[in-house]
């Protein structure tokens, strides 16, 4: 096709988890052979040592490792005690699951505007947004980038809600030195295979600094059984699978190096893209970078034109959550709405993206200016 044709594919894929599964086949191999060899699929010593693994990774605390991201924050809404009646408010600008498993936990999403720059959970929005059903404030640091948890703890801290951080896309970033996710109650984290930290299917965990909340979320993903099999209340089938525990230990080791790869992909997009009129990420010096997106007018011809040249790219949020039928909500949400029209993910996983940034961006340019 182009110079910027993939060998393999023929295109530079916006993403390819199977390339960074494929850079540490052998562990995971050996891996996949200790669990089977084993024959405990579940619940097993791959998923403890996983969860003690992550929770020294992010600096002490629980882990309780779970079947999805989302399962992780419909687990963590209920064992708060969230529910039937409450509200809890969370950006409009995010994932469907997010307000999904509020959904699920019996709770009703309030959308909440985001700040235009880093595209997170506006404080001031967040004020107006809480009422008096309001239990909770999931606010989502998108993309990798930390929303500001000094103003929206100090929201909380006044109306006394809890606050769980959906941290789908932060695994390994920082805000003053400590990691995204222990400073809400709680912390949802996605091991979906995209993920900076992904597994070779859906897999999810809860982080907490409570061990009570912590021991209350692993009977919530078994069904809400006890470890003598009695159910005081029910649960889900939420449990994460012990191949899925096995890849995510042979990962976690090398996510510091994959995001330092992201810091500095990002980087050379920012240096190549500076003074173009795109509206590019914030910089950050510890965000993950999980996705590069841009902000640009005419984004569908742009997209399709760099798709013509052999470079794909991806919409994450064709709408804003609160524009989605199944929300049912009347809110007007401009700058959320602006972004979800315009917004353009380049691609930034490292074995897809590595020393092709500037042609990356040489082409983003030529098909703007087309």
């Amino acid at each position: 096709m182009c110079p910027a044709a993939d060998g393999m594919t023929g295109v530079i894929p916006q993403a390819d988890p199977a390339r960074r599964l494929g850079r540490f086949r052998s562990e995971i191999d050996q891996a996949l052979k200790r669990v089977l060899d084993s024959g405990r699929l579940l619940l097993g010593p791959e998923t403890a040592a996983f969860e003690q693994e992550f929770a020294a990774y992010l600096g002490g605390g629980e882990v309780v490792a779970v079947a999805s991201g989302a399962s992780a924050l419909t687990i963590a809404l209920t064992a708060l005690g969230i529910g039937s009646g409450d509200e809890v408010v969370v950006p409009a600008l995010t994932a469907v699951p997010t307000a999904g498993a509020i959904h699920r936990a019996g709770a009703l999403p309030i959308f909440a505007d985001v700040d235009p720059l880093t595209r997170n959970l506006d404080s001031a929005a967040l004020g107006a947004a809480i009422g008096p059903r309001t239990r909770a404030i999931v606010p989502v640091h998108l993309h990798g980038m930390p929303a500001d948890m000094p103003a929206i703890l100090a929201v909380a801290r006044r109306h006394g809600l809890a606050v769980i951080e959906d941290c789908a896309q932060a695994h390994g970033t920082s805000l003053g030195g400590r990691m995204l996710g222990t400073f809400g109650h709680a912390a949802a984290f996605s091991f979906y295979p995209s993920k900076n930290l992904g597994a070779a299917g859906d897999a999810g965990a809860i982080f907490t600094a409570d061990a009570v909340l912590a021991a209350r979320a692993r009977r919530l993903r078994a069904h809400g059984l006890d470890d003598h099999g009695i159910a005081a209340e029910t649960g889900e089938t939420g449990r994460i699978d012990e191949m899925q525990a096995a890849i995510l230990r042979v990962l976690l080791p090398h996510l510091d190096a994959a995001n330092a790869d992201r810091r500095r992909i990002a980087g050379e997009y920012s240096a190549a893209l500076a003074g173009s009129g795109i509206e590019l990420p914030p910089e950050f010096p510890t965000a993950n970078y999980h996705q590069f997106a841009v902000a640009l007018d005419r984004r569908d011809e742009v997209r399709a034109r760099m798709a013509q040249a052999g470079i794909l790219t991806g919409i994450h949020y064709p709408r804003a959550l609160h524009q989605h039928p199944a929300f049912k909500s009347a809110a007007s949400l401009p700058v959320a709405e602006r972004l979800a029209a315009r917004l353009l993910s380049l691609p930034i996983q490292p074995e897809v993206a590595e020393a092709r940034a500037a042609q990356i961006a040489a082409v983003l340019l030529r098909s703007l200016r087309s």
